[in-house]
């Protein structure tokens, strides 16, 4: 034989042998029923540990070392230091401990009597890892969720179960060992949790893909939200934060107005930069880079962002309203960029076909989108609320605005909760949702009718509690915004006590999310229309906006519609919110932001005097009578009064009634009131 070739051959078997032959790293999968795979069809093929198996590959022998019901708390109903499962984990010696441990500890036969041991048998068992391999690393896990549907979740479970997650974070802290959030890829998820507790096959892939990332470091390489496009614009003047994904370890390159920021990229595959404010104006270019990849983004501006939400009268576009000619033909305006977020489907009276019902399961809603800059192309299909609300701003302000607008036409406030909020404080509203008087019988007749064709447990819908808030964090979640606007209500007016505990929690929810507690908020208060229930929403909207944390409110009554809960007058609508935040947010004085707030009111010789807030220049709309109020005595029954302003205050009175003690204004679901005042700003309606 050629010795060269008998060479190679020579070279080739000892590559061979070298793999074949090579140690196998091996990983320990330690936990209860979920490490187990307990419910899942073919066990043995669809648990997290034989999922990550096969991710990891040949050079990876990955044990499963479950046990359906363990405890971590050593005197819990099922310890796992004293199961089989345990001997079997320490005489494998992993080269790597995936501890998934806890869930079992929030039973009441555990966490209540013994919660004080967690920590101390918390170390104990990563200490004994340790003990039976020196150089094991261990991750331990912040556990995956528990949902609303388990039996137990308001009795303790819910509370026990956050409890024990911190004290998981802390414990990773002080052990110097890797931390793997195995909650939130699945929180948002509760239809992969059938039974409250136990993923599905496809959320122990999503655990086996969250524990791959962690062992390898391999997040994917470099993404960024799909908010990061050409053309859009950055909070300016003020510290923003830049965030995104990587591979464990890169360092990260950011720039952006001539400056460097540099970031290594944690264990969990997220990084993120804080940039110096930016100065107002375009032509900024953001690029963001590792060694092996680089994005760019030009014709970036700084300026103001806005986050445009509710649901249709939000999301009516600029060619449906009144002005749509006027509007699209004065358009093109290089200050104003939209970030348009429109749904694979709008949530009409038909039924979805399976396929887009199965993207509803993963939280895939939008359609894919980039920032535009304003023309009268592209404000045809934009909201004109929130057109109208940036067209103002930007003339104001001359800068640069960049508005969002995720608006969902029927959504109901609900849905644009945070998960955990609703947890904490209304839970109940989770429960059945479709069969749930909580939730207006409209929105739960149209998800129904949609997803009818599902085949599916726990099928998602846009008006689902909390999925809206869901989809939205992974496209937005991380961009930084001025303040909200808010266009919503037509879909909880039939329960007004409901709504007053969740719209401040739609408000918590965004200022979490944005971490500034101080956000502004500004909602358009309901239209008129002829709905029963509108007239005591409208109070309540117009007191919440008085007694909630720098909320403000437009009022809209005037241009409604008496039989189309889509009155085509927006254009005012979007100039009486930018007037809010112009005198609210941008601290112009001189701008009224509002027409009369009734206040007060005082009653003298059978006359009612109500007090209002921006009431100078009280008026008739058109000049002539004022209409709208109504006076009742003790006995409550209100007639029409006569109203006039004398020596600048305004007089109301019936002669029905002798001795009024109360006072209405435009009290009608469709209300043609018409007191203005000298800004021709109309006032809202009430009741004292």
């Amino acid at each position: 034989m050629n010795p060269l070739k008998k060479t190679s051959l020579l070279v080739l078997f000892l590559i061979i042998s070298s793999v074949v032959f090579a140690k196998r790293i091996k990983v320990a999968c330690i936990g209860n029923s979920v490490t187990y795979g307990y419910l899942l069809p073919d066990r043995e093929i669809n648990a997290y540990p034989f999922q990550l198996q096969k991710m990891l590959g040949d050079s990876y022998e990955v044990g499963n070392f479950g046990k359906s019901g363990a405890t971590l708390l050593n005197k819990g109903h099922r310890p796992y230091m004293q199961q089989q499962e345990y001997k079997d984990a320490m005489a494998f010696g992993g080269d790597i401990a995936i501890i998934h441990l806890g869930l079992n500890d929030t039973d009441p036969r555990n966490w209540p009597n013994y919660s004080e041991d967690f920590e101390k048998d918390y170390y104990a068992l990563i200490d004994s890892v340790k003990m039976a391999n020196p150089k094991c690393k261990v991750w331990i896990c912040r556990m995956s969720p528990i949902t609303d549907k388990h039996p137990r979740f308001k009795s303790g479970t819910r509370d026990w179960y956050r409890q024990i997650q911190t004290r998981i974070e802390d414990i990773a802290k002080i052990k110097n060992v890797g931390l793997i959030d195995l909650q939130a890829p699945l929180y948002d998820l509760p239809n992969l949790l059938p039974d409250a507790l136990h993923p599905d096959t496809t959320g122990a892939k999503i655990i086996a893909e969250t524990v791959y990332s962690a062992i390898t470091g391999n997040y994917g390489g470099l993404k960024m939200s799909p908010v990061y496009s050409d053309n859009m614009v950055l909070q300016h003047n003020t510290p923003i934060e830049i965030k995104g994904v990587a591979n464990a370890g890169d360092e990260v390159i950011v720039k952006i107005a001539g400056k460097k920021y540099k970031a290594i990229c944690g264990e969990n595959g997220k990084w993120g930069v804080t940039i110096k404010p930016l100065k107002a104006g375009s032509d900024y270019t953001l690029s963001v880079s590792t060694k092996d990849e680089s994005l760019t983004y030009s014709n970036v501006a700084a300026g103001e962002v806005w986050l445009c939400s509710g649901q249709s009268n939000m999301a009516f576009m600029v060619w449906e309203g009144a002005t749509a000619k006027e509007d699209v033909a004065n358009a093109n305006n290089s200050n104003i960029r939209f970030f348009n977020l429109r749904p694979a489907h709008e949530t009409n009276n038909v039924e979805w076909n399976v396929s887009f019902l199965d993207s509803l399961n993963r939280l895939d809603y939008y359609k894919p989108t980039e920032w535009q800059v304003c023309s009268g192309e592209t404000v045809n299909s934009f909201s004109a609320v929130a057109y109208h609300f940036g067209r103002v701003l930007a003339d104001s302000l001359d800068i640069p605005v960049g508005l969002i607008c995720n608006a969902i036409g029927g959504s109901a406030t609900e849905s644009w909760i945070s998960r955990e909020i609703i947890e904490e404080k209304i839970p109940d509203i989770l429960v059945d949702w479709t069969k749930n008087d909580m939730v207006q019988d409209w929105v739960r007749g149209r998800a129904e009718l949609n997803c009818k064709k599902s085949t599916v447990n726990g099928q998602r819908h846009p008006y689902e509690p909390t999925y809206l808030y869901a989809v939205n964090q992974p496209i937005i979640g991380d961009f930084t915004v001025k303040g909200m606007i808010w266009y919503q209500g037509e879909s909880n007016a039939h329960n007004i006590e409901l709504h007053e505990q969740l719209f401040p929690m739609v408000i918590e929810s965004w200022r979490e999310q944005q971490n500034n507690p101080d956000m502004p908020f500004y909602f358009v208060q309901l239209s008129s229309i002829n709905r029963p229930s509108w007239c005591n929403f409208r109070n309540s909207q117009r007191i919440m906006s008085e007694t909630l944390h720098n909320v403000g409110m437009a009022v809209s009554s005037d241009k409604g519609d008496e039989w189309n809960v889509h009155p085509t007058h927006k254009k005012e609508i979007g100039e009486r919110l930018a007037r809010v935040a112009l005198n609210k947010s941008y601290e112009m004085r001189d701008i009224v932001p509002s027409g009369p707030m009734f206040r007060s009111v005082t009653f003298e010789g059978g006359i009612a005097y109500p007090t209002f807030e921006y009431g100078e220049g009280l008026q008739a709309e058109d000049g002539g009578e004022i209409i709208g109020f109504e006076v009742a005595g003790d006995d409550k029954i209100f007639y029409p009064a006569n109203a006039e302003v004398k020596n600048g205050k305004l007089k109301v009175w019936s002669k029905e009634v002798k001795a009024p003690k109360y006072i209405r204004y435009g009290w009608q679901p469709y209300t043609t009131a018409n007191l203005i005042n000298k800004e021709c700003l109309p006032a809202s309606t009430f009741k004292n």
